[in-house]
C-alpha cells in the first residue's frame, strides 16, 4: 500500500518515460501490433510498474512460502527439499501392454505412475460389450476386472509407488479394484498413496464422459471421501480437474474459476453428508493445465492457491492448515500440440512445463511430441520425461522458491485472475449453484464461446500458431505409429470369458444384489462395490447395476 506522495511520484515518473524515451523509440521502431494478448485473449500492457499493484496490501496477498495464503507455494522450501513427482500419463492396449510401459518409464526415472484408461473403461463398459466395439485400448488401457488390475501392476510395489488414475464416473469401482489388488498382495491400505480423479462435475461441463445424473454421481464421490478418510488415509479421493475444462477451450480465468467452484461444491456435499471438513479436505487435490502463455499460467496457479486457502478457512471454517492447501498436479496442454511439424511440440511442452514448475506444482506430466497422432511411442515418452529431468537438474529453476514472485507483471496478473474468478463465482451463485448452472448450460456455453473466439483469432491471422498458420513447411510427418495388437484384444476377451466361467456364481449374484439394495438406499456404496469386485464382478456388471438404479444422464439440448 503506497501513500499519496509515493503514488504521485510513480505516476510522474511513468508519464516522463512515456513522453520522452518511449515516444522517441516508437518513432524509430513502431510496435509489432496494436494489442498484445495472452493465450486467453487477455490484453497485456506495455509496461507494468509498482502502480499496478500499489493499492494491494502485498503482505496479506503474498505471504511467505508455506504460510497462508500460500500464494508463493505450499511448502517453505519447495523443490529445494523435494522435487515434484514426475508422473507420466500412460496406458494403451491390454493390462500387459501398459504394465510393460510402466516398467519402462520407472526404469528411465519416473517417480509416480499415472494410468490412462480406454474409452469403454471410462464409460463403465467391459471390453466385450457391444458399446465398446472398436475402442479397445486405443486411448488408454482396458480394465474390465480385478484380474486386469492385478496384471496392470504386476511386479510393481504398490505400497511404495504413488499411483494416479484418471477415471471419473466409474472411479469408485476402479479404486475398489486397486484396493482389492493391494489387499491380495498383503499391502496395507494405510500405506497406499495415490489419487483417483473422481471429478464428475467437470465431465458435465467439459469432458462429457459421464454415466449417471449429477446427484447420484455426487453421492458416489462423497462415498469415496467418507470411506477414504477412514480406511485409506494417504489417498487423494478426488483430483478436481481444470485440465479438461481448459482442453475444451476455456480461458485461464474460466479454468481457474470453474475448477475452484467445483471444488467448493464438493466440500459442500461432504459437509452436508455430515463429514467434518478437516477430516476430508486435506485429501482433496487439484489438476490444472499448463498452456503456452508462461506468465498467465503462473498467475493462475498462484491465484488458485490464494483463493482456495481463503475460502477453506473463512467460508468453510476449516481449522487444520492442511485443509487450506491447494495441492495440484499439472499436465502440459494436449490441445496445443500440432500434427504439423510435431517435433516442435517438444518446445511447446518445455515452455508449459516451465510454467508448471515456476508455479509450484506438486507433480507433472509432460506430453509427448507425437500425441497429436496417437498414444506416445517409447521414444517420444522418454523425451517428454527427459524434459522434466532437464528442468529439475540443469535449468536452475528448482533452486529457489517462487523465483518470479514480486514481479509487477506477475502480481498484477495474479490479482486480475483472482478478481475474474470471484466474478464467475457470483454468476454461478446467481444461477443457483454449480449443478443448476450445469443444467442451464452455463459452463458449456461459456467454454464454447471462448473456444470459438480462440479459433477465429487463429483463422483470421490475429494469433500465430507456428507450423499451422505461419512458418509452415511442405513435408510428411515421420511419427512412428504405435498400434494395439489383435493378440492383446483376443487375450482380453479370453480373460473375461474365463472369469465369468470359473467364478462362484452364487457369491457373484449375492454381491450384486447387495450393491443394488445399497444403491437404492443411502448406505455408503464403497464396501458393497469392494465385495462385488472380490466376487469377481466386472466393471460393466457393477456399473449396469448402478445404471439400473440411478439412470443415465442425457445432456440438455442447448441452442
Amino acid at each position: 500500500m503506497r501513500n499519496a506522495d509515493e503514488r504521485r511520484g510513480l505516476e510522474k515518473e511513468r508519464k516522463r518515460w512515456e513522453e520522452t524515451t518511449l515516444k522517441d523509440a516508437l518513432k524509430v521502431l513502431p510496435e509489432r501490433r496494436k494489442e498484445f494478448l495472452t493465450t486467453s485473449s487477455r490484453t497485456v500492457k506495455r509496461l507494468y510498474t509498482p502502480l499496478d499493484i500499489a493499492d494491494k496490501p502485498s503482505v496479506d496477498r503474498l505471504g511467505a512460502p508455506g504460510e497462508f495464503p500460500f500464494t508463493r507455494g505450499i511448502h517453505p522450501t519447495m523443490y529445494r527439499g523435494r522435487l515434484w513427482t514426475m508422473r507420466m500419463f500412460a496406458g494403451y492396449g491390454s493390462a500387459e501392454d501398459t504394465n510393460e510401459r510402466f516398467k519402462y518409464l520407472i526404469a528411465h526415472g519416473e517417480t509416480g505412475l499415472s494410468v490412462a484408461f480406454d474409452m469403454p473403461t471410462l464409460y463403465g463398459y467391459d471390453t466385450d460389450d457391444a458399446e465398446a466395439k472398436g475402442e479397445f485400448g486405443t486411448c488408454g488401457v482396458a480394465v474390465s476386472s480385478l484380474e486386469d488390475m492385478k496384471i496392470l501392476f504386476d511386479g510393481i510395489d504398490v505400497g511404495e509407488v504413488s499411483t494416479s488414475m484418471t477415471i471419473n464416473s466409474p472411479a469408485s469401482v476402479i479404486w475398489a479394484m486397486y484396493l482389492a489388488m493391494a489387499e491380495e498382495r498383503g499391502a496395507s491400505w494405510s500405506t497406499l498413496r495415490g489419487t483417483i480423479q473422481n471429478d464428475i462435475l467437470k465431465e458435465y461441463q467439459a469432458q462429457k464422459e459421464w454415466i449417471f445424473p449429477p446427484e447420484p454421481s455426487m453421492r458416489l464421490v462423497v462415498d469415496t471421501f467418507e470411506f477414504g478418510s477412514a480406511q485409506v488415509p494417504q489417498w487423494n479421493t478426488i483430483s478436481i480437474s481444470g485440465y479438461h475444462i481448459r482442453e475444451a477451450g476455456a480461458t485461464a480465468a474460466q479454468e481457474l474459476a470453474f475448477t475452484l467452484a467445483n471444488g467448493m461444491e464438493y466440500v459442500r456435499w461432504g459437509i452436508d453428508r455430515g463429514l467434518a471438513v478437516d477430516d476430508f479436505a486435506p485429501r482433496l487435490s487439484f489438476f490444472f493445465n499448463a498452456h503456452n502463455d508462461l506468465f498467465e499460467e503462473l498467475a493462475k496457479y498462484r491465484a488458485a492457491r490464494r483463493i482456495w486457502a481463503r475460502e477453506m478457512r473463512d467460508t468453510f471454517g476449516a481449522k487444520n492448515p492442511r485443509s487450506w492447501l491447494l495441492r495440484f498436479h499439472t499436465q502440459t496442454a494436449g490441445v496445443s500440440l500440432t500434427a504439423q511439424q510435431p517435433e516442435v511440440n517438444i518446445v511447446r511442452t518445455t515452455v508449459q512445463a516451465l510454467a508448471a514448475v515456476l508455479g509450484g506444482t506438486q507433480s507433472l506430466h509432460t506430453n509427448a511430441y507425437d500425441e497429436a497422432y496417437q498414444v506416445p511411442n517409447e521414444k517420444a515418452a522418454r523425451i517428454a520425461l527427459r524434459t522434466q529431468q532437464i528442468l529439475a537438474h540443469e535449468s536452475g529453476v528448482a533452486n529457489t522458491v517462487d523465483p518470479l514472485g514480486g514481479s509487477y507483471f506477475l502480481e498484477a496478473l495474479t490479482d486480475e485472475l483472482e478478481e475474474d474468478a470471484y466474478r464467475y463465482f457470483d454468476r454461478i451463485s446467481g444461477l443457483g449453484g454449480v449443478i443448476p448452472a450445469i443444467r442451464k448450460g452455463f459452463f458449456q456455453q461459456e467454454i464454447a464461446n471462448s473456444a470459438y473466439r480462440y479459433q477465429r483469432e487463429i483463422e483470421d491471422g490475429e494469433r500465430t500458431i507456428v507450423g499451422v498458420n505461419d512458418f509452415t513447411v511442405d513435408e510428411q510427418s515421420e511419427v512412428e505409429p504405435l498400434r494395439v495388437s489383435e493378440a492383446s484384444f483376443r487375450g482380453q476377451l479370453e480373460r473375461l470369458r474365463r472369469i465369468r466361467r470359473v467364478r462362484d456364481a452364487k457369491k457373484h449374484a449375492r454381491a450384486l444384489d447387495r450393491l443394488r439394495a445399497g444403491c437404492e438406499g443411502d448406505e455408503n456404496t464403497m464396501p458393497l462395490i469392494l465385495d462385488a469386485v472380490r466376487a469377481k464382478a466386472t466393471l460393466g456388471e457393477i456399473c449396469d447395476v448402478m445404471r439400473e438404479v440411478f439412470g443415465v444422464w442425457e445432456e440438455p439440448l442447448l441452442y
